[in-house]
């Protein structure tokens, strides 16, 4: 008994499919749903010309199974079976009269408007070093005189040679590097003099990618004969 659900269901859509093969999509109603396909949407309007609130209620639910499995990845999405009975609610144009097992959604709900977004709107003077740089430099600037603040400077300013290097092909000067140290830190952190490590050639290039060597087959069989 538990099939006949599922058998009057596919014996009706079908048969409804057989009339509807020489329609186009489109002359077709819109999909509510796309990414359900256009099958479930006839099964949702199956639901709706079922008499029997009964009936309806034990199809909607064998429906729920249907879409569930159509789309696996929602398992692991919170209150996934919520989700599911909501597009059901949504595929029907809200006029479903079944027993819900949640709170059935409004359909307000597709005119409201998404939350504004807020975008970090940081003043950074040097964009190429970046804001996590900045911040490190000021806590930098927190540590004591020392071998262990000396080391660190000296990491970081590297970093920051290997950064700029990353957007500027032309080569960079130490020096250079040491005066965007001293600005950025409002000229608590100066080293003249200090010389800095060769990174340049390992720096990756933006959107740099490796080229695959053509092979010459045929210059190598004529190498073997």
């Amino acid at each position: 008994m538990q099939w006949q659900p599922h058998l009057n269901l596919i014996t009706a859509i079908s048969t409804l499919m057989s009339i509807e093969s020489k329609d186009y999509n489109t002359s077709r109603k819109k999909l509510a749903l796309p990414e359900y396909g256009r099958n479930v949407h006839n099964m949702v309007d199956l639901l709706l010309h079922m008499e029997d609130r009964d009936r309806r209620t034990r199809a909607a639910h064998v429906l729920i199974d249907i879409m569930g499995n159509l789309n696996p990845y929602l398992r692991d999405v919170p209150d996934f079976k919520h989700k599911l009975w909501d597009h059901l609610a949504i595929m029907a144009n809200f006029k479903l009269d079944i027993d819900y097992p949640y709170d059935p959604p409004k359909p307000e709900i597709l005119l409201e408007k998404p939350n504004r977004v807020p975008y970090c709107q940081r003043d950074i003077k040097h964009r190429h070093y970046g804001h996590t740089m900045e911040l490190m430099l000021k806590k930098a600037m927190e540590f004591e005189e020392g071998k262990e603040k000396d080391v660190l400077i000296y990491q970081l300013a590297n970093h920051m040679k290997k950064s700029y290097l990353a957007w500027n092909k032309d080569a960079v000067e130490d020096d250079k590097i040491l005066d965007d140290l001293r600005l950025m830190s409002g000229g608590a952190l100066t080293y003249p003099g200090m010389e800095l490590a060769d990174v340049k050639n390992n720096v990756p290039r933006p959107q740099q990618y490796p080229v695959k060597q053509k092979s010459n087959r045929k210059g190598n069989q004529q190498k073997r004969h």
